[in-house]
């Protein structure tokens, strides 16, 4: 995929397949960073993604993908699929067995990209064949990788029997197996050196199988070879599964859908529905795209999307996601947002744009592992030198210890210990609704000790309904709410909608209006008629002359019992007084008592009165802050953030400065678009309980990063020592760095299954 800016050049995009570590990453990124033009190159390790910006007067998209297939990895472009240059991850093989329920053909992504094989094994070590797109869905010992795995076999197992019955010519079987065996390895390392990365893995195993040749070890560097290819495909199937979880996300939205003309339904590609357009969603059928429900009643089952369990009952009117189940009766469903900007869609691209956000720590293994390297190669040669010159020492013995040392300092398993970690994080948040933009939204939400809310929608349902309804003057109740409906026509905020309804219910039909306005926390201003009309906060009323200070304090009564009181007057006229409630959601309480248990404190940020806030916050325990413009909700978070990590919930666009102000912002799902795209989480169940689960999470996955460097780092030290002291030989070395990789890759895939919202 490539777009074209004029200002920084063309904006380009592949897939690439075949990486399944950390340094494969830094050797694709080492290698074409270094190519005139090249800038900000960016690479997902599990979403097999490569973006960079090119100045194609300089470098030509084909020297990018030369530089990548000489690297051993298979590289093709993304296409770009829609106006947001949007392109569906590849697919995994689960629909080619006929389950899609639409049949459709999965050799191909929507963009009309080639899918890249799922079980993608491929690997920038030493050796490492990276899979065809034609190996997808094939068993293991059929794929490129495994072909090479059973050959090395043949060839190792081909050597023992020559020497067992010709002793005289055995040794060189085993290195004829050892040479055949390594080519792949050396040609690699040469293209790597050609590129400027001398210290690369495969360059250490050619000489570390070169070497043992030399010493007269063919036998042992026969049998790395080996071992090396067994421990890729063991690497390789691991890394598929850590990639399975985010690519399961693809396959929620159907390819097809029933598109209704003049009443007659015609399956199209559901990826050309256009807003607007009716679709048939069948009982058992998955939503092909997000819309409203136009006709019909049925139970919707949400939990692909969301992760919750229970099917909602909803009828004409409701929303609906792409990907959810229709499970009752047939729908008629008026398509609201196109392929590109669907929930699924979106959950994809904040998926894939949170793994190149890399946390800290990442960072931090990331500088380590680039002095690591060389600083192992250093060693190894101190090693192999100076006990034969300082001590007279055999040469051949501390050659085979400095080569054991070059096998055992490959850094795979440090450098993928963050990110597997990472990856199997947010794959297993985004199952349950709950959706993070990268690593560093991890670490930090990891470190919160205080969490504010914002109150309404959030806390609360965000559906308040009207409870009172008080006229001043001669003004009668149906006047009020027709100016009022007027002045909120169009609105989608909570107290407008409330408004909206009770005018509805009541019959009353709203006044023409234009011009609407919003006041940022005070209210909303309109053309009501010929003349401007308000529906604002008691005390913004006041101050414009919308409310006589005796009538004040009927606000104030009514927001003492809980509710919120709107004032709408006109050009120095009151009209009355609307007041309204907005329970607390079931699950708020139980959520403030769990963040209490994990040592989080709570509290309410809300620009609502301090009566109304006093009387949430004394049914929740919790603190409050009241009366809060934009700019208060900034200046506490500002505040709390010096008193440690603070997290920021809301879901309207006056949080938006708050949630992007605090260590990590989350967005409720039923929010506005701008709370969504500003926060770095978002809960797309509106579940209050899913903010401790997420921490909790957060917890889990920061403890496992933790194992994971302790695993790394751990065996690389016992390994060192005793390869140095020659307890320990080639193979055994080998087997520790892939067996090193495989542990961490297999504890990562540990927090697939982990439940956040099951407390400790």
């Amino acid at each position: 995929m490539t777009t074209t800016d004029p200002n920084s050049g063309t904006a380009c995009d592949w897939t690439v397949s075949g990486m399944d570590c950390g340094s494969c990453a830094a050797k694709i990124k080492d290698a074409v960073t270094r190519l005139p033009g090249v800038s900000g190159v960016e690479i997902g390790i599990m979403s097999e993604r490569l973006r960079l910006t090119l100045d194609e007067t300089q470098t030509g998209r084909d020297r990018v993908e030369k530089v990548v297939k000489s690297l051993g990895y298979g590289i093709t472009p993304r296409a770009a699929g829609t106006k947001k240059d949007f392109v569906m991850p590849v697919m995994s093989d689960s629909s080619a067995d006929g389950h899609d329920q639409n049949h459709a053909d999965h050799s191909h992504d929507r963009s009309g990209t080639t899918a890249v094989a799922r079980d993608d094994s491929g690997h920038g070590s030493p050796g490492h064949v990276h899979d065809d797109p034609a190996d997808r869905g094939k068993r293991w010992y059929q794929t490129s990788k495994g072909k090479l795995v059973i050959f090395t076999a043949i060839l190792l197992g081909s050597a023992w029997i020559i020497e067992l019955l010709a002793p005289q010519i055995g040794k060189w079987a085993f290195v004829a197996a050892c040479l055949i065996g390594v080519a792949p390895i050396a040609k690699r390392a040469f293209a790597a050196l050609r590129l400027g990365q001398p210290f690369t893995i495969e360059s250490l195993m050619t000489v570390a199988a070169i070497g043992a040749l030399f010493i007269d070890a063919a036998e042992e560097a026969a049998l790395v070879v080996f071992l090396f290819a067994v421990g890729e495909v063991l690497e390789g199937v691991a890394a598929g599964k850590a990639r399975d979880g985010i690519r399961a996300l693809a396959n929620l939205v159907p390819k097809t859908a029933l598109l209704l003309v003049n009443g007659t339904a015609q399956e199209v590609p559901a990826s050309s529905l256009a807003v607007g357009q009716m679709v048939l969603v069948r009982p058992g059928d998955r939503i092909p795209a997000d819309g409203e429900i136009a006709e019909g009643t049925s139970g919707v089952d949400d939990s692909p999307v969301t992760g919750e369990s229970v099917p909602v009952t909803k009828g004409p009117g409701d929303p609906v996601f792409a990907g959810s189940i229709n499970t009752e009766a047939a729908l008629r469903v008026t398509v609201t947002k196109a392929a590109e900007d669907n929930t699924i869609a979106r959950i994809i691209r904040l998926v894939e744009e949170a793994e190149v956000a890399r946390a800290p720590t990442e960072r931090f293994i990331d500088r380590f592992s680039r002095w690591y390297m060389p600083a192992i190669v250093t060693v190894a040669a101190l090693v192999v030198l100076l006990p034969p010159l300082a001590f007279g020492q055999p040469w051949d013995t501390w050659i085979y210890r400095g080569l054991a040392l070059l096998l055992i300092g490959c850094p795979c398993a440090l450098v993928i210990s963050v990110p597997a970690s990472i990856a199997s994080a947010l794959s297993t948040g985004a199952r349950r609704g709950m959706l993070m933009k990268g690593g560093a939204v991890i670490e930090a939400a990891a470190n919160v000790s205080r969490v504010a809310f914002d109150k309404t929608g959030t806390l609360t349902h965000g559906r308040p309904v009207v409870t009172d309804v008080v006229t001043f003057g001669a003004t009668t109740e149906a006047e009020l709410l027709a100016v009022a409906a007027g002045v909120e026509t169009g609105s989608s905020h909570p107290l407008a909608v409330a408004i909206l309804t009770k005018a509805d219910q009541a019959g009353i039909e709203a006044l023409p209006s234009r011009d609407a306005k919003a006041l940022m926390g005070k209210g909303v201003v309109a053309t009501v008629g010929d003349a401007s009309a308000w529906v604002s906060s008691p005390r913004y009323a006041l101050e414009n002359g919308g409310i006589d200070p005796s009538d004040l304090q009927l606000a104030t009564a009514l927001e003492e019992d809980g509710k919120t009181a709107v004032a709408v007057f006109r050009e120095k006229t009151p009209l009355g007084l609307i007041a309204m409630r907005d329970e607390p959601r079931q699950d708020a309480a139980d959520a403030v008592r769990q963040l209490t248990a994990m040592g989080v404190t709570s509290v309410i940020l809300t620009g609502d009165n301090p009566r109304t806030a006093a009387a949430i916050a004394g049914g929740l325990g919790m603190e409050f802050r009241a009366d809060m413009m934009p700019e208060d909700k900034l200046t506490a978070i500002r505040e709390m953030g010096g008193q440690g990590g603070v997290m920021m919930i809301g879901d309207g666009i006056n949080d938006a400065p708050a949630l992007k102000q605090a260590s990590i912002g989350v967005a409720m799902g039923s929010g506005t678009d701008v709370a969504l795209e500003t926060a770095d989480a978002a809960i797309l169940r509106d579940r209050v309980t899913d903010i401790p689960a997420l921490i909790r999470l957060a917890h889990t996955a920061m403890g496992n990063i933790r194992q994971n460097i302790t695993i790394a780092l751990g065996l690389k030290a016992v390994f060192l020592v005793t390869s140095v002291l020659g307890i320990t030989g080639l193979w055994i070395a080998i087997m520790a760095d892939t067996g090193a990789t495989v542990l961490v890759t297999l504890n990562a895939l540990r927090l697939l299954r982990f439940d956040p919202e099951r407390e400790a």
